[in-house]
């Protein structure tokens, strides 16, 4: 989608973070926007810090309900007269091992970060087939590509975008719809800071796991991320790598998969001993 001018464009999770930067930077582009996020205290920051320069709607939706996102595109079109672009965006986290995991909370995560992505799809392809040209954009992750322990539930669910997303520009193929699935290296956001935190390696806080993410993992800003995901959806990439660490790791996890996974391991460990002594 070569020209975003006047496009209309519907994300989720805009309340803060990349879906927040996205907001902006799209506005900046003279895109119309309908931000929705199940904080609303949040979506209208992000809309106070848009300002009045194009049409902004917001709505509170909590994306793993399937009536709320149905509801969501509907409003949404009704109120700008058609969707060009849905950025499936909102996640969450969850710090705990696929052993102890309480089930009730692996179902909590994964109806936000997949059945999200699900359903926002389906509820806004109808809208963008309607379109000259469509674009979805679904946030998985590095962690869709390169796993990590204790991080399980998380990474499941940024495996489960990357295939049902690469599965679907398979299926657009020849159709007025462009889909591309985003890779998101560490980006500072509140993610962190919002995790829930059950188990960990060395009984680690969530203080602690914060400042592990924050000092160590956290390189790219979410302005700067959402510079990157402008960029690909202007130029229809399929596949929007988003910064260096995901860049390097996507290499490295093509050219030695096995060493990488046990690689990873190892560093996750090391980094959590170093976290879990320090006082916070």
């Amino acid at each position: 989608m070569k020209k975003l001018r006047n496009k209309v464009v519907a994300i989720t999770g805009a309340g803060s973070g990349i879906g927040r930067m996205l907001a902006v930077q799209l506005a900046a582009e003279s895109c119309h926007l309908a931000i929705s996020d199940i904080n609303e205290v949040g979506l209208k920051e992000t809309e106070k810090i848009i300002g009045q320069s194009v049409n902004v709607s917001i709505h509170v939706v909590d994306v793993s309900k399937q009536d709320q996102v149905i509801r969501f595109a509907k409003e949404a079109e009704s109120h700008h007269g058609g969707i060009d672009i849905i950025i499936n965006n909102a996640g969450v986290a969850l710090g705990d091992f696929l052993e102890t995991v309480p089930i009730e909370d692996f179902k909590w995560l994964m109806s936000i970060n997949f059945w999200g992505v699900v359903y926002g799809t389906m509820a806004f392809l109808p809208y963008l087939r309607k379109q000259p040209e469509g674009h979805i954009v679904n946030i998985s992750s590095i962690n869709g590509i390169v796993p990590n322990p204790n991080n399980g539930p998380y990474q499941s669910s940024k495996y489960a975008v990357r295939g049902y997303t690469e599965t679907l520009i398979q299926e657009m193929k020849g159709t007025n719809i462009r889909v591309s699935c985003v890779h998101p290296g560490g980006i500072r956001t509140n993610i962190a800071r919002n995790t829930k935190v059950n188990n960990t390696y060395y009984s680690m806080s969530k203080e602690q796991v914060a400042a592990l993410y924050d000092q160590e993992i956290f390189r790219t800003s979410a302005e700067k991320a959402a510079n990157v995901i402008v960029k690909g959806i202007k130029n229809n990439e399929q596949r929007i790598m988003v910064g260096y660490d995901a860049k390097v790791l996507d290499i490295l996890m093509r050219l030695f998969p096995k060493m990488i996974v046990n690689i990873s391991a190892k560093v996750a460990k090391q980094m959590a001993r170093k976290y879990a002594e320090i006082e916070i």
